[in-house]
């Protein structure tokens, strides 16, 4: 597929695009999430174990404050380089020059993570890895309203779903096999890289005409981040439903380790984390192309996401009340099925819902701000939770009426069937 005229770069899509685009651009979007979940599965759980002693902090205590910083510079990325790739006029188009850049920055940043002597260069590095990556996702999901089609985008969102779980799959399974947690950091850096390239050098990306950049302002670039609920209803509640499912999910991720070492007992927790990760993956894999193609056929988008996290909820309480390693499983296919269906349906949404082309990178920036804000509140929510109010049990009841509640609210958007 090749560019178009410039002028197309704020145009509403209507050509189709072919299986060689979304095969690139899922993979580009793999290797960004692999440079993710290597770290948030495996990684940075062992460097928080090795340098919890002495620290005055526990294991816990220390994962979630680093994971909490990097998910703070997450926020504020994510809609930067989204409203930043929306003004790019460079020759490569708006988003591919923020591809590269963020995943050669993301593997760099893996690599200084690798060398953290402690938890404050821990800390940095993990910052540094989200500010990179941010900035290549930001236009890695921008890429599709710009160039696939209103009834096309549940099935690309399948794809690029299908990728994002493989990308933690690979992820956790490269930080386990490669054989410590620097050659971890350096085999997840060096397929972050490779990742992006056949997206990159292959397909070209509409340029957007000097003539339809806004004049820079500081006080609108800075104001446009806003997207009132009131002026944007259907946009506001899409978010809220989207945050609620997420921090229902990271609550369940974030201490999986923990989890399968400290309350089921379970022998090999690093190789648990691996085998309920790869579980899961295989459901989400079984529904996640079918559910946004079914969702694009029939035209439809909220039923999809009503009943996916309800499942999700279901399965997350199922967490709380069957507390062992078969318990864990069947959860992990159960999550897998109602995330998978989730995933893609709720980006074509999103997309269906985005105020102005112009500003698309920022909006879904701003939307992604929902994917991000779940790691800070997660770790400020299930810390004291698992610490002072109940354990496990407490934390995975709380995590399903969350989930539930996200389920529930999405019928209060009204623009989109």
């Amino acid at each position: 597929m090749t560019a178009t005229r410039p002028t197309e770069a704020l145009a509403e899509p209507v050509e189709r695009v072919g299986r060689g685009w979304t095969a690139a651009l899922s993979l580009a979007n793999g290797a960004i999430w692999v440079g993710w979940y290597g770290p948030l599965q495996i990684l940075l759980a062992s460097q928080a174990r090795d340098f919890a002693p002495g620290s005055g902090m526990s294991k816990e205590t220390m994962l979630a404050w680093v994971t909490g910083a990097g998910a703070l510079v997450s926020l504020v990325a994510n809609p930067l380089f989204g409203a930043l790739s929306d003004r790019t006029t460079s020759r490569r188009g708006r988003r591919t020059p923020w591809i590269v850049a963020g995943a050669a920055g993301g593997a760099l940043s893996l690599l200084l993570l690798a060398g953290a002597g402690g938890v404050w260069t821990m800390a940095a590095g993990w910052c540094l890895v989200q500010l990179t990556l941010n900035a290549a996702f930001a236009a890695v999901t921008a890429a599709v309203p710009d160039r696939v089609p209103r009834l096309q985008r549940g099935s690309v969102g399948g794809w690029l779903g299908a990728a994002q779980i493989l990308g933690v799959v690979g992820g956790t399974g490269l930080a386990t096999v490669a054989g410590g947690v620097g050659a971890g950091y350096a085999a997840c850096a060096v397929f972050t890289v490779v990742g992006v390239l056949p997206y990159v050098v292959r397909y070209e990306d509409l340029r957007l005409a000097a003539a339809d950049r806004p004049a820079w302002q500081w006080r609108p670039f800075v104001t446009g981040f806003w997207l009132s609920p009131r002026r944007y209803p259907d946009l506001g509640w899409a978010w809220l439903t989207r945050f609620l499912i997420n921090l229902s999910n990271a609550l369940v991720l974030l201490y999986l380790l923990y989890y399968l070492r400290d309350r089921l007992h379970y022998g090999d927790p690093e190789q648990g984390v691996l085998i309920l990760t790869a579980v899961n993956g295989v459901t989400l894999l079984a529904t996640v192309v079918v559910g946004g193609v079914w969702s694009d056929r029939v035209g439809r988008r909220k039923p999809f996401v009503i009943w996916s996290g309800l499942l999700m909820a279901v399965a997350t309480a199922a967490l709380a009340g069957w507390q062992t390693w078969p318990g864990a499983v069947v959860a992990a296919a159960v999550l897998g099925v109602g995330f998978g269906v989730f995933t893609s349906v709720d980006f074509a949404l999103m997309t269906d819902v985005l105020p102005k082309a112009l500003d698309r990178g920022k909006d879904l920036g701003v939307i992604n701000v929902a994917n991000a804000l779940p790691q800070v509140a997660a770790p400020a929510l299930a810390a004291p939770i698992v610490t002072y109010l109940g354990g496990y049990r407490v934390l995975y009841l709380v995590a399903a009426v969350i989930g539930l509640a996200g389920a529930v609210l999405v019928g209060r958007i009204r623009g989109v069937d």
